[in-house]
């Protein structure tokens, strides 16, 4: 099937065979323009990854000096760090927004003039490649379509959902233990909008096909301004439907794939990535169906070709606090990727906390519950959502990811270093492309001040840096910060110097002790294998290779990549003995 015909298909789908033929015309009059402006991006087929790349999520004012636009300071800062590391930019949303930190956007086409401007992201984009959020579930109630609406401007008077405040919504999934409707007032009197995740964060309505040719506009104007990856923010809630759970809709579904295949006409070599913080099973079903392509020998996906690994952060962080690796192991050997040219988004850390959804039927609730009091007793707090029988259960652990792993009103300096590269380890040694949040790079504490200004829980992992307060801590050898960024720096450099890592290649994982959580990674064309091993406990312990014979049967001897240390793994019975929260990246050496 065509790309044109896939595009048919899906506006279909989504509004009827009449109204997608009207439809259709003015999507191919953008599409047109598009590609005889950018002609060059036609000839980019399969995403552009490889072990080489990592990302670096940030916000746009991360890092600050005096007189200074946040969005300069900061690509200066990377430019000067991280270059040679970190080949993608995630910058989170940096156009001009009314809360949430950025996700409630006003205008989706500008840079917060309090950042900086669209020059100083094409700054940024000349040392790395540039990752950008399409915020399309939601926009502000301060935006101009918004205010439009108001004033019951008819061009914008289905540009959002509208319900009476009796009906029933107690099917609808809720990700916040918020009001699902909001009441407004508009110049005709009072109305109730749909409004998922706050009262300023106003729904859109995808029914309308005149919101989903701007969203499309909008996405081929980032496009245009350098993003070669698109995050698509809360995709999962994109179409509302009463009488659904309004999650996971098959028309939210036929968007993607509208996208997916509207991209793949105009500029088929940038990545689509999606976010849902649900259980995994729900979502990896955003990489979608196989496409029937007579003209392609290799087997691609018709919807995201990254999906968030969301339940690899529970996993992690259970698997450290009980200083056993089963669950995680269990749930990693399970691991598939339907098609060649996909592949998951690997990260344990983000702006947004811990997520205990993608935990469901991988943890326990007891093993949940302890999570949740872990993260209390470490200084963090827990966020909840509404249930559809009018309970609440927690959806969201707020904390940095270094003090959920290491207690700070009982530091371990021997080991809390350690132990959080360790996790870190464990995350860049799986198949797929890392997502590295920017406080994991330098392992920021809980921000204690931020919570106490903004009252909101996710601020305690938000904090913003001083450039010469970081500086000097990077400087200081006895720092957490230098000690976590000079670890991870040795990480990325041994990782990306060898194509076992590639996010496109095989893993194996293996059983071999619940101390131990071991993988073994190979090379697309299998020319290169790395055995990765984490001990995940604060004990020495002696790994008991026997298990895995039969992958050590070519080898004996091996280089560790992170401290180049040798190893011997001959005889019958091979074993090695290894530090508290030592990780090794095992290379063979001899034939």
């Amino acid at each position: 099937m065509t790309s044109t015909n896939r595009i048919t298909k899906h506006l279909n789908f989504l509004y009827g065979e009449t109204r997608a033929r009207q439809i259709l015309p003015l999507l191919e009059h953008k599409l047109s323009n598009f590609s005889d402006r950018h002609p060059q991006l036609r000839d980019i087929t399969n995403p552009k990854l490889s072990e080489k790349d990592s990302v670096l999520i940030t916000y746009g004012d991360q890092i600050n000096e005096p007189g200074a636009a946040p969005l300069k300071t900061l690509a200066e800062f990377l430019a000067k760090e991280i270059q040679d590391l970190i080949t993608i930019i995630h910058i989170l949303p940096f156009y001009p927004y009314s809360s949430d930190d950025g996700f409630s956007v006003i205008d989706y086409r500008q840079v917060d003039p309090d950042l900086g401007t669209w020059r100083d992201i094409t700054r940024l984009g000349k040392n790395f490649r540039l990752m950008f959020d399409a915020v399309i579930n939601h926009i502000s109630r301060q935006s101009e379509w918004f205010k439009n609406y108001l004033q019951t401007d008819e061009e914008f008077q289905d540009y959002f959902i509208t319900v009476e405040p009796d009906t029933d919504l107690s099917m609808v999934v809720r990700p916040r233990a918020l009001p699902l409707m909001t009441p407004v007032e508009t110049v005709d009197g009072k109305r109730y909008v749909w409004t998922t995740f706050s009262s300023d964060q106003i729904d859109l309505n995808y029914a309308n096909p005149d919101v989903l040719l701007e969203i499309i506009d909008l996405l081929l104007f980032y496009i245009e301004n350098g993003a070669e990856i698109i995050r698509l923010d809360a995709i999962a809630y994109l179409w509302k439907e009463v009488g659904t759970s309004s999650i996971h809709l098959p028309q939210t579904h036929h968007v993607v794939k509208l996208f997916r295949a509207i991209l793949d006409v105009v500029a088929p070599g940038v990545i689509l990535i999606t976010e849902t913080n649900v259980p995994h099973e729900e979502n990896i079903s955003y990489f979608g169906e196989p496409l029937n392509e007579d003209d392609s020998s290799i087997p691609r996906g018709d919807e995201a070709q990254m999906v968030y690994q969301f339940s690899l952060a529970p996993l992690v962080l259970h698997t450290f606090l009980t200083g056993d690796s089963r669950a995680l192991t269990e749930w990693a050997r399970s691991l598939v990727v339907p098609f060649s040219t996909a592949t998951y988004f690997n990260f344990i850390a983000s702006h947004d906390g811990i997520g205990i959804r993608p935990a469901e039927g991988l943890l326990s609730q007891e093993e949940i519950q302890a999570l949740t009091e872990r993260t209390q007793e470490h200084g963090g707090q827990v966020s909840y959502k509404s249930n559809s029988d009018g309970t609440q259960s927690a959806y969201e652990l707020n904390i940095t990811l270094f003090d959920a792993l290491n207690n700070p009103h009982n530091p371990q300096p021997d080991l809390d270093v350690d132990r959080f590269l360790a996790s870190q380890a464990i995350m860049l040694s799986l198949a797929g492309v890392p997502g590295i949040y920017v406080h994991s790079l330098f392992g920021s504490r809980n921000c204690y001040s931020c919570y106490q200004k903004s009252g909101r829980a996710r601020s305690l992992n938000r904090e913003k840096f001083k450039l010469a307060n970081l500086e000097a801590a990077l400087l200081d050898p006895e720092s957490n910060t230098s000690q976590v960024f000079s670890g991870y720096k040795q990480l990325l450099q041994a990782r990306k110097e060898n194509s076992a890592f590639h996010p496109f290649g095989a893993q194996k994982v293996f059983a071999i002790g619940d101390q131990v959580f071991a993988v073994l990674r190979s090379s697309p064309r299998n020319e290169h294998s790395i055995l990765c091993l984490v001990n995940v406990s604060p004990e020495i312990i002696t790994i008991d290779l026997t298990p895995i014979t039969s992958v050590l049967a070519q080898y004996h001897k091996w280089t560790d990549l992170i401290t180049h240390q040798s190893f011997d793994t001959a005889g019958d019975q091979p074993k090695l003995t290894v530090q508290a929260y030592q990780y090794l990246w095992l290379s063979p050496t001899e034939v």
